[in-house]
């Protein structure tokens, strides 16, 4: 079986992306800046309302392992889709970037292929729209144990936990990777993800986590704490890793007591979707290929970078050359 430098568990989702002025957004109900979970007959209407419609393969962590692959690692991604015209064009697209999109199609499901609509601002600021559909279903049954045996790093997207099957999946993972000599990790994804599993999400960072993503609210929202340094310290007593990305204050990373932040340069952002799940697959593309904690976080803050310059949230120019500029391979 194939050895991967970097595997991820996460939301299969197709995100359709349209720029639209306020007004739109006001004509049809859309909150601006947050992510509302819909049904089935709410993401027709909204997907039958969007105009110049981009659409990429997506999720957090699918984008994560994507820009990771990007940048040359051998990466494969575990996520569930429908036997359906967006399932098809998920697996196809996935594995057409390079990503090795484990599971078949699922023939004859009852639920259609996850997708998200994303209407971005003027100001850049993104309003997402997902229907969840098949991937939130993902269970054991769809995680190979010789795929996550053979991983050199897990990474698990924190939005799986909201069902039981998806916790199990996660606990199965870990035992595999671990077993196989891996390391194994999460994005917190959302801070009402943690409000509504704390106690769970708190036992896997100590028990089976070997390094945390997240951003300051996520972070903060572990402990239910406003102050930052302490969610840090008390999310480094549980896991080895922990690293929190602070928008335009820069990043900081804790290993055991040791904490370094690191800057960022400033940058209006055409488009602000996909800044975490990029800086997570630059910092883990630094792991991967044994780079320092602070140099993981610069090449993280590059890819961030290259992402919100841009509609879409997955990189388009080629960002090892970007890192070369930078001096950072």
């Amino acid at each position: 079986m194939k050895t991967y430098q970097l595997v991820g568990i996460g939301n299969a989702v197709v995100d359709v992306i349209s720029q639209n002025e306020d007004a739109f957004l006001i004509e049809n109900a859309i909150e601006k800046g947050i992510m509302q979970l819909i049904e089935q007959d709410r993401a027709e209407q909204l997907y039958g309302a969007m105009t110049n419609r981009l659409q990429t393969p997506g999720g957090s962590v699918a984008n994560t392992i994507a820009g990771a692959g990007a940048l040359g690692l051998n990466t494969a991604f575990i996520g569930r889709v429908r036997d359906d015209d967006l399932g098809r064009f998920y697996a196809d697209a996935m594995n057409e970037d390079g990503v090795d999109f484990v599971n078949p199609p699922v023939a004859g499901g009852e639920l259609p292929t996850s997708r998200s609509m994303i209407f971005v601002s003027p100001d850049g600021e993104r309003s997402m729209n997902t229907y969840l559909g098949i991937s939130s279903d993902l269970s054991s049954d769809d995680v190979p144990s010789e795929v996550a045996g053979k991983a050199e790093l897990m990474f698990l997207e924190g939005y799986l936990f909201d069902k039981d099957k998806g916790k199990e999946a996660f606990l199965e993972a870990a035992r595999d990777c671990h077993t196989g000599g891996g390391k194994i990790g999460i994005a917190i994804s959302d801070p009402f993800c943690v409000d509504r599993h704390r106690g769970d999400f708190l036992s896997l960072i100590e028990h089976q986590m070997d390094f945390v993503i997240g951003n300051e609210a996520e972070i903060q929202s572990l402990f239910q704490t406003d102050h930052l340094d302490d969610a840090l310290v008390m999310t480094a007593a549980l896991c080895p890793l922990v690293v929190c990305t602070r928008s335009g204050d820069g990043v900081t990373v804790m290993e055991g007591t040791s904490r370094i932040d690191i800057p960022v340069d400033k940058i209006t952002p055409v488009d602000a979707t996909g800044a975490g799940d990029q800086f997570a697959a630059g910092f883990l593309y630094g792991m991967a290929t044994g780079r320092d904690l602070e140099t993981c976080a610069r090449i993280g803050n590059i890819c961030a970078r290259e992402v919100i310059s841009h509609i879409g949230p997955r990189p388009e120019t080629n960002v090892t050359e970007l890192l070369r500029e930078a001096g950072l391979v």
